[in-house]
């Protein structure tokens, strides 16, 4: 009912009774049938109704009636409101689970606890619409139903949409202090996978000591040659005579 006037069934008994406008501009101008008008008018519909002044409310002026009134084919203007007012913003309240759907929310909780231990009670309770109690009853594993839960995806049962889950985990996530570095992490990308010259980075990472152990010196030719042949025939003979 858009550009309706308050009260449109009062409003259409002031106009019939105070004004020469036809039923049918004033059905046009309450939003009202024809017939129901020229009932209004014989007294059968709207009995009891107290007419409202659509002048008083500032909902239509004494021009633009008098304009209707001499011209039978003129349609009246629902004056402009010169009070602007606020717009009212709804709280949102409990996210409202179906019937069908509440016996799926311990499984929906189980789920996020387990994925998503950064979630907040609050953040878990407005994605799924539970309560503080049950909440903290199947953490605890004291529900009565505790043993015949399986965690299941809550987008997936249709508790909330993959949206509000992305926005709340990372807004926990955002939240969250950052956890001081823990030890020695992995050469980026650019150092291990990047072009280098072996011989002029020596102490940079090379494939020997990455993969295996650094290779034993091979023996200089000087040592090898020291090495009395003749000694080594001898000794393996008195091996033979003694056997």
């Amino acid at each position: 009912m858009s550009n309706a006037p308050l009260m449109p069934k009062a409003t259409a008994v002031w106009l019939v009774e105070n004004t020469s406008l036809t039923f049918d501009q004033i059905a046009d101008f309450c939003k009202l049938h024809p017939l129901e008008v020229k009932g209004i008018a014989d007294g059968e519909v709207a009995a009891g109704i107290k007419g409202q002044d659509p002048i008083t409310s500032s909902q239509l002026s004494r021009d633009e009636i008098e304009k209707g009134e001499q011209d039978s084919d003129y349609r009246l203007q629902l004056a402009a409101s010169k009070v602007r007012l606020p717009e009212v913003k709804k709280s949102r309240g409990p996210r409202y689970t179906p019937l069908s759907r509440r016996q799926d929310r311990p499984n929906a909780i189980l789920w996020l606890l387990r994925n998503h231990a950064e979630l907040k009670d609050a953040q878990i309770m407005r994605l799924v619409g539970t309560t503080k109690t049950t909440l903290q009853a199947i953490r605890d594993r004291t529900h009565w139903n505790s043993a015949s839960l399986a965690p299941m995806d809550p987008v997936t049962l249709g508790l909330c949409s993959q949206i509000d889950l992305d926005f709340e985990v990372a807004r926990a996530n955002k939240d969250r202090p950052q956890t001081p570095d823990a030890g020695a992490t992995l050469a980026p990308a650019e150092i291990t996978t990047g072009p280098r010259s072996w011989e002029s980075e020596p102490e940079e990472l090379t494939r020997d000591n990455v993969f295996s152990k650094p290779a034993a010196p091979a023996p200089d030719e000087d040592e090898e040659e020291e090495i009395d042949v003749n000694s080594v025939f001898a000794k393996l003979k008195d091996l033979k005579t003694k056997e």
